[in-house]
């Protein structure tokens, strides 16, 4: 039997509480957690999660052989990063002076300690983490359902800065505002942790399973 979504495995994060959550949403599909290079290819969709720090991740992609088929699959078919799999698909990490994919012109960048404080004055953490509002910067298909300002779930200490500003779809606030989502043609990846965001996240999940690929 053909495989609808692939997950893709590099060791980094609890991937199998995002494939649960993708048969939640997609009955019937069949969901796989895999890092075989030709699974993944045949795959309807791809799925690439994952957290940690981005050398331990991009030394995983590598070892097992991932790198060209994470970039062949974000060019062929449907394809969603989370998390880290958002940022590694740009070019350059400040998170250990790591390159990356280069898929997504643009950096990523560490949240300022010395810049962290709310309106009122109080010192905010690093790693961001909890919920967050999420703006939507323009209209996509995996936003469709989803009201503009939905909360969606976030941990992380360094966010994306694109290169261009065509490939941000949506934007958050910590305590400035940073990149969290970003789109062109078939690709979607957003920073938060859909899976972990109660009715929102599988709302935007369910948009993924339906998505054709294309942007709108």
């Amino acid at each position: 039997m053909a495989v609808d979504i692939a997950v893709v495995d590099y060791g980094m994060g609890n991937l199998h509480s995002v494939a649960k959550a993708l048969e939640k949403v997609a009955k019937g599909a069949k969901v796989v957690v895999t890092d075989d290079a030709q699974t993944i290819l045949d795959a309807g969709r791809v799925v690439f999660p994952g957290q940690g720090a981005a050398p331990d991740c991009m030394r995983e992609i590598d070892a097992r052989g991932l790198r060209e088929v994470v970039k062949q699959a974000a060019s062929e078919k449907p394809f969603l990063g989370i998390c880290m799999g958002l940022q590694v698909l740009f070019e350059h990490s400040d998170e250990g002076d790591t390159p990356c994919l280069g898929i997504f012109p643009g950096q990523v960048k560490r949240f300022i300690q010395a810049k962290m404080t709310d309106a009122q004055g109080n010192r905010l953490k690093v790693p961001h983490m909890g919920w967050n509002n999420v703006r939507q910067s323009r209209p996509h298909p995996l936003w469709a359902g989803l009201p503009d300002g939905e909360r969606f779930y976030f941990v992380h200490s360094y966010f994306v800065v694109p290169a261009r500003p065509d490939l941000v779809a949506g934007y958050a606030d910590y305590p400035t505002e940073f990149v969290c989502a970003c789109a062109r043609d078939n690709l979607f990846a957003v920073q938060f942790h859909p899976e972990k965001s109660a009715s929102a996240g599988l709302r935007l999940l369910a948009n993924f399973v339906s998505w054709n690929g294309k942007p709108a």
